[in-house]
Parts: structure tokens; sequence; C-alpha cells
């Protein structure tokens, strides 16, 4: 099977579709198989990304001038 135009095929069918319970059909099997980043990261990278949120919202930041002069000479 030549996949890529079996993909221009199925587009061309979706595209004149006017039946709007199949469309939905079709969108509910996109959400499943959807995979959200924050599934496919790590708990450790997780827990890293929650604690920066944790950190912005007690309001511990640093200023993207600041941080931009410090690393400039490697930028």
């Amino acid at each position: 099977m030549d996949i890529q135009a079996e993909k221009l095929r199925l587009i061309e069918w979706l595209a004149g579709l006017n039946d709007a319970e199949t469309i939905e059909e079709f969108v509910t099997l996109k959400k499943k198989k959807e995979v959200d980043w924050w599934d496919k990261i790590s708990a450790e990278e997780r827990a890293e990304i929650e604690e920066g949120l944790a950190q912005a919202d007690r309001g511990d930041l640093v200023p993207h001038e600041e941080v931009m002069a410090k690393y400039r000479k490697w930028l």
C-alpha cells in the first residue's frame, strides 16, 4: 500500500464529506490517537516543571534581561 496516496485519497474523501456524525467519529479517533507531551516526559521532568510553576506563583523570578546578561557570552 502506498501510504502517501492513501492519505491523499482519505483527505479528498473527508474534504467532500458532509455527514456530521462521521466527521465527529474522526474527531474522536484523532483525540484517542493523540498523546499529550506531558504524558511522554518522565516523572522527574514533570516535577521540575511543577516546581518552576510554583516558583513563578510565589514571585520567585529572575528578569529576562538579567538572565540574558549573565549568559550572553555563550549565545
